[in-house]
């Protein structure tokens, strides 16, 4: 029906186009004739006093000029075309929102009388003009969900009049502008999802009286923010950008009113002080994130008054103590995430009536699960009390959810169960004989392997990793041993796998395995019981971190996934050796394909290779809480699938290692890194500039490649470093800015390079067609 009525707007729109052939050229039934003529379907003629009644069109009372003219998702396509829109000099309301427009018209900005403008949904991604000032009249202005670039102009300070401004989901670039200070009518601001940097205007929390929406998140802002809760306020989202400063200069003046208060999200910043002092008053709250933050150590808050909470996410924010029992008080929460705190005692009964995703992981709980508790895990979307010392007995429970939700906790249940209750004597008997059978069977089996194993092993003793002492995994030391070392399969819990195994498939991590080397250690190939085509990277020795302390990190680098990010399926914790399991995909490396492989690789292809890794990146970067350091990213550990996506591959590892065993990287390495060790965000971006420099080079990534093409750039000669091979597959002058990204990558100063997320919209500027 949606579509049919969209249709029946257009036909009735477009039906007088051959009787405003003999109008008037200068009405607007001819400006609106032309518009559909070039924009829509083959119009049909009809009457422009037909028009004025037709849906979506509003005219002034001697139906000569059009007041509103809505097309929302009338399949709108192309520019807007001069002479059209832009002419309708009365028009006050203006929507074209959920089109697929690409561009606007100079004229449109002449529309002095333009009260309501709704862009929204669209294909524009040129910069906003200045000439945005013009709208001296404009009340609400939405251009969100286009990619418009370049800054928020500085004219918008002329917009004195304007209550509702929505920029969210576009590419702006820069510091807010002062000059939105002077409009005082605001009462929602949304400029989410941006490239927005720099600090907020001075007294950005105070000029807006009648503001009560301000969503800023999914920014790159910085610096203190101040006054932005106040009485009117019911919506704040600042969350996801670089603020800091101390959370109660949030709150505006020394009486704090904040009853209007529904929704406040502060997380992924650098905020300090204490966690809600000050928002006792907001008895209407609803939607609580504090997530991520610099708090200092503290107690649990005192939030039990805050009643009407239905989502509260307090992860990483310093909780120390126990969780009150008051908190079932809150009877309307649907979502609690006190994850990665220091929580200590044990878990109370919790609210339960409407809760539908609990994460109370990474504390220090201890004690048994409530019964109840446990009663309710069923019906919920998710749970997880792992990596704690919490105790628990329900039969009900799969191995799966015990394997990914109750990681380090006991369960406690007695051996026998899960039995049924109905089971006669002779089936127990019955099963206890097959069960005899099978462990006979099973330990044959195991004697007979180990007698073949043994005796390879005597024949191809010259090919074992005694060949390579530089690299050397000490896991042929754990002897008898490595069969009591777990295997932990991520996505497939029910697969029961010691170390033992793994070394059986690789015949004792043999070199005829081996895949790869790399500074953090081997790779080998391999395949597991159930026919799992494995990789197998073997963290070098020299870990920093505690067995414990891997786990955590194993379990929350698994949580990560990405189109672009090569999954990581499970791990294994031997002594010093940490082995990593990845899914065995024969995919060709990017090394290989610019090195090794006959035939030139096409600017598109190389393109969409560096736009699928920054996208990674970013999403390690920007996207994980904390933020996840690559640690390794070269063309070796980039990897291409059947559609010639790049994954990146190994991501998180450094984590693991000593800093001396990262520190030499080859040419993919920044200075910084030589001299002072760990990787960083500002070194993985550095690296990603080498690759994208060998992408367009098609040089080998050695010491003098960053040098070279840094000195090209300096002498305004960039294009002398693209590859020969390139020529013809693509734009010369988008290869060069490629070359120029690859440029402001590879800065000497860390400071100086581009975040991974404006890389990524650097390269989506320079998109082949």
């Amino acid at each position: 029906m949606g579509r049919l009525c969209i249709w029946r707007t257009l036909i009735l729109l477009s039906l007088f186009v051959k009787q405003a052939k003999s109008q008037d050229p200068n009405t607007d039934a001819s400006h609106l004739s032309n518009f559909f003529n070039q924009m829509s379907s083959s119009p049909k003629g009809h009457t422009f006093s037909s028009l004025c009644s037709s849906p979506g069109v509003v005219c002034d009372k001697q139906k000569q000029n059009i007041l509103h003219f809505s097309a929302s998702g009338s399949d709108l396509s192309g520019p807007i075309p001069e002479n059209t829109i832009g002419k309708m000099i009365k028009l006050q309301s203006l929507d074209l929102s959920r089109n697929k427009i690409t561009s606007l018209p100079s004229d449109l900005w002449s529309l002095d009388s333009l009260k309501h403008l709704n862009l929204s949904s669209n294909l524009i991604s040129d910069p906003l003009p200045s000439n945005i000032g013009n709208f001296v009249s404009l009340q609400t202005l939405d251009l969100s969900f286009n990619t418009f670039s370049g800054e928020i102009p500085a004219s918008i300070s002329s917009l004195v009049g304007l209550t509702t401004l929505d920029l969210n989901n576009n590419a702006f670039q820069f510091a807010v502008p002062p000059g939105l200070l002077n409009c005082r009518s605001l009462v929602s601001i949304d400029l989410s999802s941006n490239r927005l940097t720099g600090s907020l205007p001075a007294e950005f929390g105070f000029a807006f009286p009648e503001l009560k929406s301000l969503n800023l998140s999914r920014n790159l802002l910085q610096g203190s923010v101040n006054g932005v809760l106040h009485g009117n306020m019911e919506t704040v989202d600042l969350s996801k950008n670089r603020f800091d400063g101390h959370v109660l200069h949030l709150i505006a003046g020394p009486i704090h009113n904040l009853s209007g208060l529904i929704h406040l999200d502060l997380s992924e910043n650098g905020f300090v002080g204490h966690i809600l002092n000050g928002l006792s008053s907001a008895q209407k709250l609803g939607h609580l994130n504090l997530a991520s933050n610099r708090f200092r150590v503290q107690e649990f808050p005192q939030i039990l008054k805050l009643s009407g909470l239905y989502y509260m996410n307090l992860s990483r924010t310093n909780l120390a103590g126990s969780i009150p029992s008051g908190i079932t008080q809150l009877s309307q929460l649907k979502v609690l995430d006190l994850s990665y705190n220091n929580l200590t005692g044990n878990v109370p009964l919790l609210p339960l009536k409407n809760i539908e995703v609990l994460d109370l992981s990474l504390n220090k709980l201890e004690g048994d699960i409530p019964r109840r508790v446990l009663e309710k895990l069923p019906v919920m979307e998710r749970f997880n009390f792992s990596h704690n010392n919490l105790t628990f007995c329900d039969p009900n429970l799969s191995q799966g959810m015990i394997q990914t939700s109750f990681i380090g906790s006991t369960n406690n249940c007695p051996f026998a169960a899960n039995v049924q209750k109905g089971e006669s004597v002779s089936k127990k008997k019955t099963g206890l004989k097959i069960g005899l059978t099978l462990a006979i069977s099973m330990a044959f089996l195991l004697v007979g392997l180990l007698v073949i194993l043994v005796a390879m092993r005597g024949r191809r003793k010259s090919r074992t990793w005694a060949t390579k002492p530089a690299a050397e995994p000490n896991l042929l030391d754990q002897g008898d041993s490595s069969t009591y070392v777990p295997v932990v399969m991520i996505d497939k819990p029910l697969m029961k796998m010691t170390l033992a195994d793994l070394k059986a498939a690789t015949l004792n991590f043999d070199s005829g395995a081996l895949l790869r080397e790399s500074k953090s250690g081997p790779t080998y190939e391999a395949v597991l019981p159930g026919g799992f085509r494995a990789a197998l990277k073997v963290v070098s020795s020299g870990a920093t971190l505690s067995d414990h302390e891997a786990s955590v990190t194993f379990e929350r680098l698994a949580r990560i996934n990405h189109p672009n990010l090569v999954p990581l399926s499970g791990y294994c914790i031997a002594a010093e050796q940490r082995i990593v399991i990845y899914e065995h995909l024969e995919y060709v490396n990017l090394h290989t394909l610019l090195h090794t492989t006959d035939g030139s690789v096409s600017w598109i292809l190389r393109h969409k290779i560096a736009l699928g890794t920054a996208r990674a990146l970013a999403f390690l970067h920007h996207g994980c809480i904390p933020p996840v350091v690559h640690g390794e990213v070269k063309a070796g550990t980039i990897f291409l699938d059947s559609s010639q996506e790049p994954q990146l591959a190994e991501f998180g590892l450094a984590k693991l290692l000593n800093e001396g065993l990262i520190s030499d990287l080859d040419g993919y390495t920044p200075t910084e890194l030589e001299e002072h060790g760990s990787p960083t965000l500002e070194s993985d971006v550095y690296s990603f500039g080498v690759v994208l420099l060998e992408l367009v080079s098609g040089k080998k990534a050695e010491w003098d490649l960053v040098d070279w093409v840094r000195g090209l750039v300096r002498q305004g000669e960039g294009s002398r470093a693209i590859d020969p091979t390139l020529q013809g597959t693509g734009p010369v002058e988008q290869i060069a800015e490629a070359v120029k990204i690859g440029y402001l990558c590879t800065a000497d100063l860390s400071w100086k390079r581009p975040t991974m997320q404006q890389v990524v919209g650097l390269l989506k500027d320079i998109s082949p067609s």
